[in-house]
């Protein structure tokens, strides 16, 4: 019986988090939508406390919005808000790239690659979770190799905020990211060509604010 041990708290928590964050990115639960923790918790098989522990960390990161002793809700589709995390997402992005590249090795390469076809076929199919999947093992690779724990936080932290316009535009039948620009920067990146790398990385996170607009 050993291999039976309780599940660590913040485990409990971070797959609440996980859940409710991606149901929010995903427009299950739609922006002005109440939630509750009693609701999700019971939804999730959990109780109430991690649920209300991922419920703080939302609402700090600008996915929930809280009235003590009224309700916490989901919060709507801010173009100022987007903006603000592309910025500073793009920012993160460029400062990875520019570490990164050097360290790059051939089967990093093999991966972006891999990654930017699955994003192009998935785009051409309607598939939004799979373009969005692609695009996120693409950038991955360098924020990855890049070591930088503080960037790769920042990154996690605000990239949901975009997704949540990037996923609407797809469902309108838009493309918010450019399979060509990824292999512009893929192809600058086995270059081993920084200064391209890093100028299509903002070319890329520019489109984005440009995009909440």
């Amino acid at each position: 019986m050993e291999a039976i041990r309780p599940v660590p708290r913040t485990l409990l928590r971070d797959r609440a988090y996980e859940a409710i964050r991606d149901a929010i990115v995903a427009g299950e639960i739609e922006p002005g939508a109440v939630v509750r923790d009693a609701e999700l918790a019971e939804r999730l098989g959990l109780s109430r406390a991690p649920v209300r522990e991922a419920f703080s960390r939302l609402v700090d990161e600008g996915l929930l919005e809280s009235k003590p002793q009224s309700y916490t809700r989901v919060t709507p589709l801010v173009a100022s808000d987007v903006r603000d995390a592309a910025a500073v997402v793009g920012a993160m992005h460029e400062l990875v790239t520019r570490v990164a590249v050097p360290r790059l090795s051939a089967a990093d390469i093999a991966v972006m690659r891999a990654a930017n076809e699955r994003f192009a076929i998935a785009v051409g199919t309607g598939d939004v979770d799979g373009a969005l999947r692609g695009d996120d093992a693409l950038h991955d690779v360098l924020v990855r190799v890049s070591g930088n724990r503080a960037a790769a936080a920042t990154v996690a932290r605000y990239t949901p905020l975009i997704r949540r316009l990037e996923r609407r535009r797809f469902g309108e039948g838009g493309s918010c990211r450019s399979a060509g620009l990824h292999e512009r920067l893929i192809e600058a990146c086995a270059a081993g060509d920084v200064a391209e790398a890093v100028r299509v990385t903002a070319e890329i996170w520019r489109g984005l604010e440009e995009l909440a607009d």
